[in-house]
């Protein structure tokens, strides 16, 4: 299938997948992870109507944004680990941190984003499963109240919600306590009514699991397989 037809199929079963709980399918965004696939081929995806694309290594899209520069409406979003000394090239290329996992972190973009005169909007990641070889931080931990009680000191930085990716498995069915988990903190947070948190995404699902993450609240699917095919290695 090419890769319009790959984003129509995706597209009914998000709504699919939303009408079995209830929700509209316009609540549900979806994101092409276009880490490693060459421009030509971002092209076809924006030419079928996408306009959020989310990339995991700032290096990476360094070397490919000049050639995607003219992209009408095109929307990039950081969603691989990020180090802090990356945090102001990243604030350049992107408009969005989705993998903000530290208060360090934060400053860093806060103040790149300044310098820019131009603001990001972030969500904390959440290591729901806590793997010691995925980053993110612990949905009890303190890192994750120091970043919720600063929120309000970053002029540059909206915080907009929250991220996962939970521990593989073949059975998307494994995914759902994981993401229940995160919808209910989610809530949790939204009911403290803190200053500068917004937490209306929840960015969750990705190729195998997106229908999962969907009936259990997700605001936003990053999907790249399912759109571009297997992906070539990096």
């Amino acid at each position: 299938m090419s890769i319009a037809e790959n984003i129509a199929a995706l597209h009914e079963r998000i709504a699919a997948a939303a009408r079995r709980t209830g929700r509209l399918p316009e609540e549900i965004a979806l994101m092409a992870v276009s880490k490693t696939h060459p421009p030509e081929r971002i092209r076809e995806v924006h030419a079928s109507g996408l306009r959020l694309f989310g990339e995991n290594r700032v290096q990476e899209f360094a070397g490919k944004a000049s050639a995607l520069a003219d992209l009408a409406g095109a929307e990039w979003h950081m969603i691989g680990h990020l180090q802090t000394n990356k945090a102001a090239k990243t604030a350049e290329l992107f408009s969005a941190v989705d993998s903000l996992d530290s208060v360090k972190l934060a400053e860093k973009l806060d103040a790149a984003a300044r310098c820019l005169g131009k603001k990001l909007s972030v969500l904390i990641e959440i290591n729901v499963g806590g793997e010691a070889a995925k980053s993110g931080v612990a949905p009890d931990s303190h890192a994750l109240e120091e970043l919720l009680l600063a929120a309000s000191r970053f002029e540059a930085l909206e915080f907009r919600g929250l991220m996962t990716v939970p521990p593989f498995s073949d059975d998307p069915a494994d995914a759902r306590p994981y993401f229940r988990q995160l919808r209910e903190l989610r809530d949790a947070i939204s009911r403290r009514k803190l200053p500068a948190v917004d937490m209306s995404v929840l960015s969750m699902g990705m190729s195998h699991d997106f229908e999962v993450a969907i009936e259990e609240g997700s605001t936003c699917v990053r999907v790249g397989t399912a759109i571009f095919g297997k992906r070539p290695k990096a």
